[in-house]
């Protein structure tokens, strides 16, 4: 007999946090290329500069990139992030975004 219940498979949501003519989230969008190649995640960007994102223009329009990593449900598309997210800012390395993402998950659990 097989268990009836709904399996929920846990993934990570990275919101990606940019603005125009941005060096370093050029840089950044490049390692989040090659994580996802080993590792794929959900994945939404924020250009911080748009009228509609003030919030987080107010909060990182002079830190582009910013990062926010989330565990949530697979294909729950009407996740938001928030503040409290786990986040890397700058210049970030494959092995800072694949640690981010184990701790986003940790966090879940």
């Amino acid at each position: 007999m097989r268990a009836t219940s709904i399996l929920y498979r846990q993934c990570v949501r990275l919101t990606f946090f940019t603005r125009p003519q941005c060096g370093l989230c050029d840089d950044a969008k490049e390692v989040l290329s090659k994580v996802w190649d080993r590792r794929p995640f959900e994945y939404d960007e924020i250009n911080v500069m748009e009228k509609q994102y003030k919030k987080w223009r107010g909060l990182y329009a002079l830190d582009t990139p910013v990062i926010h990593f989330d565990a949530t449900e697979e294909n729950n598309y009407s996740f938001e992030t928030t503040t409290a997210a786990r986040k890397l800012k700058h210049r970030i390395t494959e092995e800072e975004v694949e640690s981010a993402m184990d701790g986003a998950l940790k966090t879940a659990k």
